[in-house]
């Protein structure tokens, strides 16, 4: 049997996408994934209203984000494969990173959406990729402030203020800060692109290196350890 159709079979879909994923995913004890799920849901909600982007492809695109997670990541290669999606070296050997291609597919295919927008940033929400649309960035973005630990992202305050000037911007801040501070267990190939192309756009706005964007980084990573042995 189809392994989407097999997972999905007992699913009814109510009209309400956002509780039915929800409910969905608390139901296969993926409770800690739904309350991620929900509040990216709501960040891209407001990153939506903010950037002047559609509110209820933001929604969408933020509750379908990890609905992939109802699967082990072995069975997830197989649907990729499956559904002839190409599968990056990378992505065979360090499978976390495939999620984002297998929850595209269960967004079309169990879902039924079809807007190329909300697949694409599904389909890139872990990486992000070159030349990201405004939807991209959102989700992106959105996944990272609302990162799934229970306490805040050391970065949320370098990528929040990065956001009073663009998108574009705090998705840069929060890709330089994994990569200064050497926090990517691999880097994907699409990643890294993503990354290239926006420090192309960036090396001129300000001056990143600076001692100020090292000590604003030092003291968020400072918070970090302080919470954490408390």
């Amino acid at each position: 049997m189809n392994l989407l159709i097999e997972m999905f079979s007992t699913f009814k879909q109510t009209g309400d996408l956002i509780n039915d994923c929800y409910n969905f995913l608390k139901n296969k004890d993926k409770t800690i994934v739904a309350e991620h799920s929900l509040k990216v849901s709501n960040e891209c909600v407001r990153l939506a209203d903010l950037f002047g982007y559609s509110q209820e492809d933001a929604s969408i695109a933020g509750i379908l984000h990890d609905i992939s997670a109802v699967f082990p990541y072995s069975t997830q290669l197989e649907i990729v494969k499956n559904y002839g999606v190409e599968l990056l070296p990378v992505e065979e050997d360090f499978p976390l990173l495939v999620h984002q291609k297998t929850s595209r597919i269960i967004a079309e295919k169990i879902f039924n959406i079809h807007d190329v927008n909300i697949l694409n940033a599904i389909g890139c929400h872990t990486t992000l990729k070159e030349n990201p649309c405004t939807l991209d960035l959102i989700l992106f973005i959105a996944d990272k402030l609302c990162w799934d630990n229970p306490y805040t992202a050391p970065y949320y305050e370098l990528v929040s203020d990065a956001l009073e000037t663009s998108l574009e911007y705090a998705a840069y801040v929060y890709m330089k800060y994994n990569l200064d501070e050497d926090l990517l267990k691999v880097i994907h190939p699409w990643y890294q692109q993503a990354y290239d192309q926006l420090h192309l756009g960036f090396t001129n706005y300000e001056n990143m290196e600076s001692n100020s964007f090292r000590k604003s980084i030092s003291l968020s990573i400072n918070r970090k350890h302080k919470r954490n042995r408390s």
